[in-house]
């Protein structure tokens, strides 16, 4: 004979309590056990950081030689990237949280990501527009482009911001140079104007603006000698189709703030730091090579505000000693456990069927015999 169980028509509060108390478990578990992920193209983010990492000490050890004294309050790592607060080749302000926290070889992991993300594939043209403002950017970004084995073309702004590549003996264009002849890449500027103000260095002496020229000169570069920014982002799309050699061009990498490749502060703005792939509202009102680009459809890898950029992969602000390669979640991430929190979830479910749905659960609380006499029975189910 089949028996008949009396069942409370409420569910047991010693039920959900247990319920409870298994779901607070699962969620602890999930928080706590997440698994450290190695991202996507890890392999090359190394290989780019490492490349920077020691071009960033070529560049220190010829600084030393040089005697350009490094300032260790500007610099405290000691990376010998950071320049002085003014000389007469600085052509604007500069934010000098930005400048140290750019010293990081790992930027060049973030280069790749941003690469790789625009679709650039390996023998494709890519534009660069390096200023002196960020010379580990730059270097960086050098190092991303010969790690993928992307074809280059480069026009560099030769002026820096405050605590830049802003030494007239040792510019960005000599740092350039300098690592091509340690065998770094092969690549460097085909030409460089003086960056700054209207892309001419307006404002500064003509002291500065002879030094810069003769920097230009020295190292065997193509100057462009312009009126305006608007004829800086003319004449820099004439040179990158003509190096191109009818190669589409795959991607545009603007480092830094030159007139000419981003044109005014206003439109600098309207692009966000990182991978720009569509155009942003307004830029049609401006005129520069970032401008241009994204209107014919080239993806824009903007790499300004570089405090944010940190904060979004995991790179360190402002460290006082040069950060270790891999270190960051652009290589490595805590994430979920998917399985752990999909076998957490049907426990929890399984429990509430069998305590809430189900005679399993009623079996198992009801309660007990008393020494009185049986429990109260309630409705039949």
């Amino acid at each position: 004979m089949k028996k008949i169980y009396w069942r409370p028509h409420r569910v047991s509060s010693t039920a959900l309590f247990l319920i409870a108390l298994l779901s607070l478990a699962a969620l602890v578990a999930v928080e706590g056990l997440k698994l450290k992920t190695r991202q996507r193209w890890y392999t090359e983010k190394m290989a780019a950081s490492r490349v920077a990492r020691d071009a960033f000490e070529a560049i220190k050890q010829e600084r030393l030689k040089r005697n350009i004294p490094i300032d260790p309050e500007a610099d405290p790592s000691g990376s010998g990237l950071i320049g002085a607060s003014m000389t007469p080749v600085t052509s604007d302000t500069g934010y000098l949280p930005a400048k140290q926290t750019a010293i990081n070889p790992n930027f060049a992991a973030v280069i790749v990501h941003l690469l790789k993300l625009a679709g650039v594939k390996e023998g494709d043209v890519v534009a660069v527009g390096p200023s002196g403002s960020f010379p580990s950017i730059n270097v960086a970004a050098y190092a991303a482009i010969q790690t993928l084995k992307l074809k280059p073309i480069i026009i560099s702004s030769a002026s820096a911001s405050q605590f830049g590549a802003n030494d007239p003996s040792f510019l960005w264009l000599d740092m350039e140079r300098l690592l091509v002849e340690r065998r770094f890449w092969t690549y460097r500027s085909v030409a460089a104007s003086r960056g700054g103000i209207d892309d001419r260095a307006f404002g500064l002496s003509k002291e500065g603006r002879r030094m810069i020229d003769e920097a230009i000169q020295r190292n065997g570069l193509q100057f462009l000698d312009v009126k305006s920014s608007a004829e800086g982002a003319q004449r820099r799309m004439q040179i990158f189709a003509e190096q191109a050699g009818g190669h589409p061009i795959k991607a545009y990498i603007n480092i830094g703030g030159g007139t000419a490749s981003v044109g005014t502060t206003v439109s600098k703005k309207l692009f966000k730091p990182g991978l720009n792939r569509t155009a942003p509202r307004g830029v049609t009102g401006s005129d520069s090579v970032m401008a241009r680009f994204i209107t014919e459809g080239v993806p824009v890898i903007h790499m300004v505000y570089v405090v944010e950029l940190a904060q979004r992969y995991g790179l360190a602000i402002q460290p006082v000693a040069m950060p270790p390669i891999g270190e960051g979640k652009i290589f490595v991430k805590l994430e979920y456990n998917i399985w752990l929190a999909l076998g957490g979830l049907l426990l929890i479910v399984a429990c509430m069927v069998a305590f809430i749905r189900m005679d399993l659960g009623f079996r198992i609380l009801r309660p007990q015999r008393s020494e009185k006499g049986e429990a109260h029975p309630e409705q039949m189910v």
